[in-house]
């Protein structure tokens, strides 16, 4: 009886629902992965807990399933219905079949270390440097970890397509349906009733849910208090068409968080802005400090991955970075609530030197919106005589880096194109040391000159692939590689300082120490705060007689009003940042992709892209979720991060941000 009914199901079904059940063993693997990746937080989630994101995954995958059967099922039905089951047809399809898995499993090799850099599904945020694949493809051919993952989806798309096709050959077993020969109407009956079943069933799947109301969404695998169950469950090529369809929806081009009107009004309140209708910008305000300017020279290094939490300042053990920590307290303000506005260098990049926020998942330096004229510290001090370097460790060209820069105000950018050929070790260029080593000569001419300078240093050895210099005196304490790099980062630096130290303008000189942004280290949250929580070092060896620290709130957007007021300049502040000296903020706000959040000194808010809001405690690293319970705060934090964001689109379009 059983074996009848078996043998009543079409061919191409019973193949369909093979290769489903495949799909679904595959697509769970590298979840296995990432879980036993990050066993060490997972033992300490209940069970139950765990079970539930890996049966949210098999829902996730079942949806993505679905999406890459449909097609097939469409035209072996049609193969059905006239007859034309061909074994070169059946390839055809088998083909497709082949072809779309093959492009799944791609991102999910892609995914594993995507998540666990930075803590998230795959997004189409990975788009963002598509217009320089030599320089990527290098970054991940040089980098030995990303090794395993190529092997992944190698051998996951060989194994899928040999076991594809020796299903299909074991289900047909190589005959051949006749078209010559009739076929009675109960054939076309049964084939029509299974038919309208299998494509119930996969529209069912598809949606992920029975109810009406609403398909499923990535904030239904949002489902406990824990964040990385929580993102387990996903499927990264759900999160990653999703995020790219949503990207390209009208409303979703330009930020549209809020009212314009409403938001500039919000800014303008928080701010304390004065309305100066003799500037064009509405949030423009003149800056005439008291007193005589004070034109120190500027040294600024923005340090790649140096997350708070790796500095001994900050609590981590074993020490890695001495030199930076005996920085903090040798004649420096000393910053301990400091954020980065985003999770990607250019985000960095952009809000320290320009003073506006990163815009969620928005390159902030390679749309064609920003193809206009910022205002910003370069541009600012020019107006004051100062001449602007940039050093980079590489490719000028990647985030469109060099281009931004002189368009908006640096005189000169040093870059991969300058150092000698066989310095460059990685796709990311020179190594830290010896970046910092070759812009003495470049200081020493600046500092000849009559007018002071602003020196922007961006490194790069703290990012993979990780590689540490021969022939130099810099020796390791650490076992692991990725504690070793930020050794060697801290070293360079210190060489550096000592070097510097020894020059007459040392005296004359700010220096200061932050990060582009910081780095995923075990996260409470699905937004992890290590990737925003940065150390802020001001050096003033002839301005301070002793270290200070500095508790107030303060991001990124704040580096170039506070540095402003430190050379008590005049200027027009046209930004979202405040002098941190002479300014306070209530809460700090910063983006990733698709998340933004906003702080204060006990709570946390994260407000999700596709939907979810919450309020954590995060002092005390609370998972419990206290949006019901404090829903003005909640609201007032969500007003204040969103005026500001579509504060700075409306300026943006409206070319007012110079």
């Amino acid at each position: 009886m059983i074996r009848r009914i078996f043998d009543a199901i079409p061919r191409h079904i019973r193949f369909l629902t093979s290769i489903y059940l495949l799909g679904i063993a595959f697509f769970t693997v590298p979840r296995l992965v990432l879980l036993f990746q990050h066993w060490g937080e997972i033992r300490k989630i209940p069970a139950a807990v765990t079970l539930q994101a890996l049966w949210m995954g098999f829902r996730f995958d079942t949806v993505i399933s679905g999406y890459f059967l449909a097609l097939p099922l469409l035209l072996f039905t049609l193969l059905a219905i006239f007859r034309l089951d061909s074994k070169a047809g059946r390839h055809s399809i088998i083909g497709l079949i082949v072809a779309l898995y093959s492009l799944g499993f791609l991102l999910c090799g892609m995914d594993i270390p995507y998540f666990n850099y930075f803590n998230s599904r795959l997004t189409y945020s990975v788009l963002n440097w598509i217009d320089t694949p030599e320089m990527v493809g290098k970054m991940i051919f040089q980098d030995p970890t990303y090794y395993p993952y190529m092997l992944l989806f190698i051998s996951f798309t060989l194994l899928f397509a040999y076991l594809a096709f020796k299903i299909a050959g074991r289900i047909w077993c190589g005959r051949e349906a006749s078209s010559a020969r009739p076929m009675p109407a109960a054939y076309y009956l049964r084939l029509l009733l299974v038919t309208v079943l299998a494509a119930a069933l996969l529209f069912i799947g598809i949606r992920g849910r029975l109810a009406a109301k609403s398909p499923i969404r990535w904030g239904t695998a949002f489902f406990s208090t824990y964040a990385l169950p929580n993102q387990l469950g996903l499927n990264p090529v759900f999160t990653f068409l999703r995020s790219w369809i949503d990207a390209r929806r009208p409303d979703n081009r330009r930020l549209a968080l809020m009212n314009d009107r409403e938001a500039l009004a919000q800014v303008q309140a928080a701010l304390a802005i004065p309305v100066d209708s003799s500037l064009a910008s509405p949030i423009a305000r003149r800056i005439n400090p008291d007193g005589p300017p004070t034109p120190r020279n500027i040294v600024l290094v923005l340090m790649e991955n140096m997350a708070a939490a790796k500095m001994g300042r900050f609590g981590h053990t074993p020490t890695l970075t001495p030199h930076l920590d005996s920085l903090a307290q040798d004649r420096s303000y000393w910053f301990t609530h400091f954020y980065s506005a985003g999770i990607h260098t250019y985000n960095g990049v952009y809000s320290t030197l320009f003073g506006f926020p990163a815009l969620l998942g928005k390159h902030s330096m390679k749309t064609t919106e920003s193809m206009q004229p910022f205002s910003g510290l370069a541009r600012s001090l020019s107006r004051h005589g100062y001449r602007s370097i940039f050093f980079s460790t590489h490719d000028e060209q990647f985030d469109n880096m060099g281009g931004f820069l002189s368009y908006n105000g640096f005189q000169q950018i040093v870059s991969q194109k300058d150092y000698p050929a066989d310095q460059v070790l990685t796709a990311l260029g020179v190594p830290d040391h010896f970046m910092l080593q070759f812009s003495l000569p470049y200081l020493e001419r600046l500092a000849q000159s009559d007018a002071p300078f602003l020196a922007v240093y961006l490194t790069a050895s703290d990012h993979g692939p990780y590689v540490i210099p021969e022939g130099i005196s810099f020796r390791p304490r650490s076992g692991d590689i990725k504690q070793q790099i930020v050794e060697y980062a801290d070293w360079s630096i210190g060489q550096f300082l000592r070097a510097v130290s020894r020059e007459p303008w040392y005296q004359n000189t700010i220096f200061l120490f932050l990060a582009d942004h910081g780095t995923n280290i075990a996260p409470v949250y699905d937004m992890s705060l290590s990737y925003h929580h940065i150390p802020l070092i001001i050096h003033m060896p002839g301005g301070l007689e002793e270290a200070q620290q500095v508790d107030a709130l303060g991001g990124q957007i704040d580096v170039y009003p506070t540095l402003m007021g430190l050379l008590n300049l005049p200027y027009v502040n046209n930004t979202l940042g405040i002098d941190l000296f002479r300014e306070t903020r209530p809460f700090i706000y910063f983006s990733a992709d698709d998340k933004l959040g906003c702080l204060n000194r006990e709570y946390f808010w994260v407000w999700r892209s596709n939907g979810g809001e919450s309020l954590y405690r995060y002092r005390e690293k609370d998972r419990r979720d206290y949006l019901a319970e404090h829903p003005q705060l909640a609201r007032e934090m969500k007003v204040y991060a969103e005026s500001m964001l579509q504060t700075t689109q409306w300026l943006i379009d409206r070319q007012l941000v110079k």
